[in-house]
This record gives structure tokens, C-alpha cells and sequence, in this order.
């Protein structure tokens, strides 16, 4: 059998209980104190739950949270590059004691998703994790907004996970987790797999970068964030369309696969460049696509420090590799895409495929240029938009 590249620590750890043991943790969970967590906190646990957060085994206990704040290192020297962790009000806290067993419960879908021991409580400096994970406290970065909002007190401890993610019937074959595709590039024979992290419509742009990727690589994995994102970000279904008719028509199906995670955003640039790295890692592949501004937002990184970080963390943190690739753009008088390494025109003669920008041109209703997207696409998100801002 094909050997692939390790998990994250050197084996998947999928925490999601099943059978017996699933079943009798339920009906615990009715007996148990009940904690409400937030569509973030569901996510990290659904993500703990199915492995692609391998090796965690729980919530991050105090020094954990400091120690990767400060070096992207865990206290057992795990590399994690943003704290993953849970928080109650004080109320709430005072009422738990260490070594109390409780039930995680999703106010969103009102069911029990896990148990968690609670090893630790402890109360964080918002501002200081802000800083060093985001490198920003402003309360306008929508990852910041998110950390302080947070509860006052941090619970740290292992879970065991009772439910992993309801996905809706139009993500049907999409969601899929570490050990499923693990399986797909095994029986595929990839062994190079380049990984396309999503959160925006795949436009020309995007394109380009796969294409490069696979003049380099095995097989290209198109992995899109299905969990929640920015209110006028794109929404999940939408995109997989897109993905789904530029593969069909423009991609050779054969060295494909698109597939999802449910997985909340944060926005945080270089260091959730690290994570999706993590992510991709356990679910098999060996290398990153990491573009202009991954996972940023606004104007708070540079637009290649996602880029540069990779050149900055231990040599020994990670084993899947990042595939830099510069701005791209389409050249008038190159008559294609290209880069700022490949083109030697000026500017004037570029059209930059930002997401941002064709958000913009679509709810304004402006043309947009036949270069910046498919038909096929640009028909789906102009239907979208039409039937979303239409009075």
C-alpha cells in the first residue's frame, strides 16, 4: 500500500465516539452539568472529533494557551500556531470544580456534541492573545471581535466527541474527513497531493494557481472552508457550484478532488496559514498552495508574510511543504495569466482577480471582464447577488 505523509504528531487521533460507547456518553451527557458552546468552539470540537485537528486531544489548558500564543509550541513541544479553547462566564466557573466531568451542549442545533473533563479553569489576557495570534487588538478584525468575545474563563481538558457535523443534504459528498481521504489518494497512487484552500468563488485566479500546482504535483485537492464565515463572504453552497462546473469543464477530473471542512474562520493570516497547513496535513497531503493574503483580511498583513512565515517556524514543525505562488493576474498583452515573476509588463496592462474586487463589481451590478472569471461561474454568482440585493 501507498505510504502517505504522517499526521500532524505522527498519527491521526480522531476523538468521535461510535456504538456503545457513543450511545452510553449520550445518555450521560442528560446527567451531566450542561456548557453551551459557541458555532466556533462546535467547530474545533467536530474538528478534534474527526482527527484533522490531530494530536490535540481536548481544549488547551493554561500554559498550552501560553506557550502557543508566545512560540506556536505546545507544553509536550507540539506545533500549534492558535489557541484552541473554550470559555464559560463566572458564574458558570465557579460552579465546576477540576476533575468534574461535563456536557458539551450546541445551542445552535440544541443537542449534546461531547463530554469534557475539566483539568483546568483560567482566565486569559484577551488583549495579549489578540496580539500575538492576530497581531492586532482592533475590535474591527473579525477574529478579534470573536476572541473578545469570549467569556471571561477558560475551561482546559480532554473531550471525547458524541456528534460530528449535520451537514445539509447540498453537501452531500462534499464533507469529508482525514481517514476518507487518505483513502482516495491511496487508491488514486498520489504521491504528491497540492491543497487549495477556499473561502472565496474559485475565479481565474484561483485557477491559475491549481494549474501550477498540478504541473508540479500528483493531484490537486480543493479543500473549501464550509464552516461559518464574514457575513458578506460568499456562502458555502454557492462556491461548491462554482468549484463544481470549473472541474467538470476546465479541470482534467481524473487528478481532482474537491472535498470540505467544517471548520470557522479567523482570519488570522500568517498563523491560520500554519493551521490550514496542520488540517492539510492530516488529511493527506503533502503540500499547501499558499497565494497572495492566505486567510487574511482588511489591510492587517502583508500580502506574502503567509508566505514568509513558513520560512520563520522550526524546520522540523511540519512536514507538508507550502507552494508559494506570487500575485496573479491576467496581462492584456500577454493575452493570459501570469505573475509578477513571469510577466515583464507594466501594471497598466494587469488586471488583478481579487475576490473583494468582484464581490464589489457584482453587487454594484458593473460588467465585469470576460478575463476575471468562467461564464459558467460568473453565472451562478451573478444569480446569486441578483437574488440577494434585489429590491
Amino acid at each position: 500500500m501507498l505510504k502517505l505523509i504522517e499526521p500532524h504528531g505522527g498519527k491521526l487521533k480522531p476523538l468521535l465516539l461510535a456504538g456503545d460507547e457513543l450511545n452510553e456518553s449520550r445518555q450521560k451527557a442528560q446527567f451531566l452539568a450542561k456548557i453551551p458552546i459557541t458555532s466556533r468552539e462546535r467547530d474545533d470540537l467536530i474538528m478534534m472529533g474527526i482527527g484533522a485537528f490531530s494530536p490535540l486531544t481536548g481544549f488547551m489548558g493554561k500554559e498550552d494557551w501560553k506557550r502557543v500564543c508566545e512560540e506556536m509550541r505546545m507544553v509536550d513541544h507540539t506545533f500549534w500556531p492558535i489557541p484552541i479553547t473554550l470559555s464559560v462566564d463566572e458564574e458558570m466557573a465557579k460552579s465546576l470544580r477540576e476533575g468534574q466531568e461535563v456536557a458539551l451542549f450546541d445551542k445552535e442545533t440544541e443537542e449534546f456534541v461531547g463530554l469534557m473533563v475539566v483539568q483546568e479553569k483560567y482566565k486569559i489576557d484577551k488583549h495579549y492573545e489578540c496580539l500575538q495570534v492576530y497581531k492586532t487588538k482592533d475590535p474591527k478584525h473579525p477574529g478579534v471581535a470573536k476572541v473578545m468575545a469570549q467569556e471571561e474563563v477558560n475551561l482546559g481538558g480532554p473531550v471525547k466527541v458524541l456528534s460530528e457535523w449535520k451537514y445539509p443534504e447540498r453537501f452531500k459528498g462534499i464533507y469529508a474527513k482525514p481517514e476518507e481521504t487518505r483513502k482516495l489518494f491511496q487508491e488514486k497512487r498520489w504521491k504528491t497531493i497540492a491543497a487549495l484552500q477556499l473561502r472565496n468563488p474559485m475565479h481565474r485566479s484561483h485557477e491559475y494557481i491549481a494549474k501550477i500546482a498540478l504541473e508540479v504535483c500528483d493531484g490537486l485537492f480543493i479543500h473549501q472552508l464550509i464552516g461559518n464565515l464574514k457575513e458578506d463572504d460568499i456562502p458555502a453552497e454557492i462556491r461548491v457550484r462554482c468549484v463544481d462546473i470549473l472541474v467538470r469543464y476546465y479541470f482534467p477530473q481524473d487528478r481532482v478532488i474537491q472535498k470540505g471542512y467544517p471548520l470557522e474562520m479567523r482570519y488570522a493570516g500568517p498563523r491560520e496559514a500554519l493551521l490550514h497547513a496542520i488540517v492539510r496535513q492530516n488529511y493527506g497531503a503533502t503540500h499547501l498552495i499558499v497565494g497572495r493574503d492566505h486567510a487574511g483580511v482588511g489591510n492587517y498583513y502583508g500580502p506574502y508574510e503567509a508566505q514568509e512565515i513558513f520560512d520563520q517556524i522550526p524546520s522540523d514543525a511540519l512536514l507538508i511543504k507550502p507552494l508559494k505562488i506570487d500575485w496573479t493576474f491576467y496581462c492584456y498583452r500577454c493575452k493570459g495569466m501570469a505573475s509578477y515573476k513571469t510577466c515583464p509588463h507594466p501594471e497598466k496592462d494587469h488586471l488583478l482577480l481579487s475576490g473583494t474586487l468582484l464581490r464589489r463589481k457584482l453587487i454594484q451590478g458593473e460588467p465585469i471582464p470576460e478575463e476575471f472569471s468562467r461564464p459558467e461561474v460568473l453565472n451562478i454568482l451573478k444569480e446569486y447577488y441578483q437574488s440577494r440585493f434585489s429590491t
